[in-house]
């Protein structure tokens, strides 16, 4: 049914699709819904049916966004939007166990893939983690490689995911629609012993991701 259509691309109506496929008009709108439900399509309110952007799909795993874009045969790539040092709060302190004085690196990032903005990225360090820290060291570069070469070995982490909604100025910065569809991911993560090296908030656009999760039976 998509061949020959590009992303963006709008399908012939349905009267001359089910005519060139030779399928009754109620078989073709189950298979095109089971497309929408993919994510393959995408019904525009009063103007149709078109090709999707596809999804990417994420590994519930503790891996930076320019590996899990590698991986997938992607470009990966983004911009520093915001980058200050300051006071950690009572919120950003008790996530990093750290005094609400104790000053702290908040850096916001837009992530691309292939060009394309995914994701707005907003992270907090301790600043004497890695005091020398400069906007460049993150431009078009992953935050963990960074950590690595200064000898900062991650140990686990917790991540929390929520459905969202974009906000106005969310919305411009990725190109969506204001209250477009989105994930939430919060991510704590720690050292080999223990202490907290980063609190990561992100907002992932809806219509580009799915979650993917890895099940196994109790005991394995």
């Amino acid at each position: 049914m998509l061949d020959g259509l590009e992303v963006g691309d709008a399908l012939p109506s349905e009267r001359r699709l089910a005519e060139e496929l030779g399928v009754s008009r109620p078989t073709l709108r189950a298979a095109i819904d089971g497309l929408v439900a993919e994510g393959r399509l995408e019904r525009r309110h009063g103007s149709g049916t078109y090709v999707a952007e596809p999804r990417i799909a994420v590994p519930l795993t503790m891996t930076s966004f320019t590996e899990d874009m590698l991986r997938r045969g992607m470009k990966p790539g983004g911009r520093v939007l915001s980058f200050r040092v300051e006071a950690a709060g009572a919120r950003i302190g008790r996530k990093l166990s750290l005094s609400p004085v104790e000053e702290v690196f908040t850096i916001r990032r837009l992530r691309l893939a292939d060009g394309s903005p995914m994701a707005i990225e907003t992270l907090h360090m301790a600043r004497a983690l890695l005091p020398g820290l400069r906007r460049e060291d993150l431009e078009g570069r992953s935050f963990y490689e960074l950590l690595r070469e200064h000898g900062v070995v991650l140990g686990a982490g917790t991540e929390t995911i929520e459905p969202t909604v974009t906000t106005p100025e969310e919305a411009e910065v990725l190109g969506v629609p204001v209250h477009a569809p989105a994930f939430l991911f919060e991510r704590l993560t720690r050292d080999e012993r223990g202490g907290p090296v980063e609190f990561v908030r992100s907002v992932y656009r809806g219509d580009r991701y799915r979650l993917e999760l890895e099940l196994r039976p109790p005991g394995d």
